[in-house]
């Protein structure tokens, strides 16, 4: 399996949060993640991508357990995209460009094109990359970190909301975006929550509910869902 957890377990202030969960995700799928607010999606988002330590449990990827010296490159590899992402102060171009210093993105040679054409595909020109950060709307800033994430080149995308913020017409171009990089390559796949049973019943491979720390149905629709604070 390409990526799994096994019996993720949190437990915070004497009230279990994660309750043994167990997710596999196969190569190309585009899984969904749906139930009420406080049920533990993001929390088991940022666990799977090791932000969230556990009390009990595994996280493995191809296979193999994701020890402390590997956990750079595998954030690199499984990204998590929070529904409101932080950005730098500077402008959109320098907020895509940042993540390039650090050492596990690190780029002898730095190329604009694949940021024009994936702002592209979002409705926005060229000139976006010159826009303050601080000026940009929340759907906006969902757009940057989205653009950001899928230059930066994954394989798997962990995505809270990714379209939360965004206008209609915004939000159907960046699910067809994530869905084009995934299907571009067979070794990409994503998890994404999302409080729209529409959206997800559109947009997912597959379907998983949780309520109340715990997975309670596989490839099911997801019904009577409210948006989760993070």
């Amino acid at each position: 399996m390409f990526l799994t957890a096994r019996n993720l377990t949190l437990q915070i202030n004497g009230k279990r949060l994660l309750d043994g969960v167990s997710l596999d995700l196969a190569a190309g799928e585009r899984l969904g993640i749906c139930g009420p607010s406080g049920g533990g999606k993001t929390l088991l988002l940022r666990s799977v991508s090791l932000l969230q330590p556990c009390d009990e449990g595994e996280v493995r990827w191809l296979g193999e357990p994701v020890t402390a010296g590997h956990t750079p490159h595998y954030r690199s590899q499984v990204m998590y995209l929070p529904q409101r992402p932080a950005l730098w102060l500077g402008t959109v171009e320098e907020n895509l460009r940042k993540p390039l210093e650090l050492s596990a993105h690190h780029r002898d040679h730095v190329e604009r094109a694949p940021w024009i054409e994936l702002l592209g595909r979002l409705g926005r020109e060229e000139s976006f990359l010159r826009q303050s950060a601080d000026d940009l709307s929340g759907g906006e800033r969902q757009m940057v970190a989205l653009v950001r994430a899928l230059a930066l080149a994954p394989r798997v995308l962990l995505l809270d909301e990714p379209t939360a913020a965004m206008d209609p017409a915004t939000e159907a171009k960046a699910e067809a975006a994530i869905k084009a990089w995934v299907d571009e390559d067979p070794a990409r796949a994503c998890v994404c929550i999302s409080h729209d049973r529409r959206w997800l019943d559109h947009f997912a491979t597959r379907i998983t509910e949780m309520r109340a720390g715990r997975i309670v149905s596989q490839d099911t629709a997801c019904q009577g869902v409210d948006a989760e604070t993070p």
